[in-house]
């Protein structure tokens, strides 16, 4: 009489309801921290964690005119017209508007947040300098950062013939439209942004 030996489970086998749920949970895990991560900042997964010109950045030698970079196009119309129309007449002094900085995405605001907020220490002393996607007048078109020295100073002795006032002492170079200023001057400059009530 021959004996038959039943075969001997395989690993497979041996793996119970219980092991196989572990590790479709530990799957779950990673795929939930993978897709968090990946969601929480889409500006970095598409372009490295920089911006680009589409945000709003603007290469060295853009001027007032460069109205084929979004920073300048998305400029609010009047703001870049009287702009236009202060460097027409600044060029016959030998001076050229150069921006700086005009409009600028969210994503690209809150990018130079966070390099404020490690340049300086603190929250509180990057809103000295940069303001939050929310707030900024350059998120909406109504601001331009304007270089360089001659252009500023030009500015900031012909500005309001233009509507053209500079917004806050420590920034020479921000620029923002206030029509009022052609007839009563521009307003006094806040000391800084946390001192405008946009800000709040």
């Amino acid at each position: 009489m021959s004996r038959t030996t039943a075969p001997r489970p395989t690993a497979l086998r041996t793996r119970g309801p219980g092991a196989i749920a572990v590790v479709v949970a530990v799957a779950a895990i990673v795929g939930a921290l993978f897709y968090q991560s990946a969601a929480s900042s889409i500006s970095e997964v598409l372009h490295g964690g920089r911006a680009t010109e589409a945000d709003g950045v603007l290469p060295d030698d853009a001027t007032v005119f460069a109205e084929q970079y979004p920073g300048v196009e998305n400029l609010e119309p009047d703001l870049r017209r009287a702009l236009q129309k202060a460097a027409t007449a600044a060029a016959g002094e030998g001076i050229e508007f150069y921006v700086n900085s005009g409009w600028r995405s969210p994503a690209y605001q809150d990018q130079l947040l966070r390099q404020a907020v490690s340049k300086y220490g603190s929250e509180e002393e990057a809103a000295r300098w940069v303001a939050t996607p929310d707030t900024s007048p350059h998120v909406s078109g109504a601001a331009a950062d304007i270089g360089h020295s001659d252009a500023t100073t030009w500015l900031s002795d012909h500005g309001a013939e233009y509507g053209l006032c500079q917004i806050y002492r420590n920034e020479p170079w921000h620029y923002e439209l206030r029509p009022k200023a052609t007839s009563l001057g521009c307003p006094a400059p806040y000391a800084d942004p946390t001192q405008d009530p946009r800000m709040r």
